[in-house]
C-alpha cells in the first residue's frame, strides 16, 4: 500500500498572520468606513477621505502585528 505523505507544517510570518487579521476584523466590523453601517458596535473613526482610511488600516495592521506573540 501507498502511504500518504505526512503533513508538513508551513511557518507563516507574522507580517502575513497580522495582515489576516486586519482583513478579518475590517471586513467583519466596517472598522475605518464612513457612514452607520459597522457591525459589532465597532467603527475604527469616520474617515472623509481615502488616504484618512488608509492611515486608519495601517494602525489596525500595527495594532494586528503587536498582539502576535514573539513582535
Amino acid at each position: 500500500m501507498d502511504q500518504l505523505p505526512a503533513p508538513t507544517i508551513i511557518s507563516r510570518r507574522n507580517e502575513d498572520i497580522a495582515l489576516d487579521m486586519m482583513k478579518f476584523i475590517a471586513v467583519t466590523t466596517g472598522y475605518g468606513k464612513t457612514g452607520a453601517t459597522a457591525s459589532a458596535g465597532f467603527q475604527g473613526g469616520t474617515p472623509s477621505r481615502p488616504d484618512e482610511y488608509a492611515k486608519h488600516l495601517i494602525d489596525l495592521y500595527k495594532d494586528c502585528l503587536a498582539a502576535i506573540p514573539g513582535k
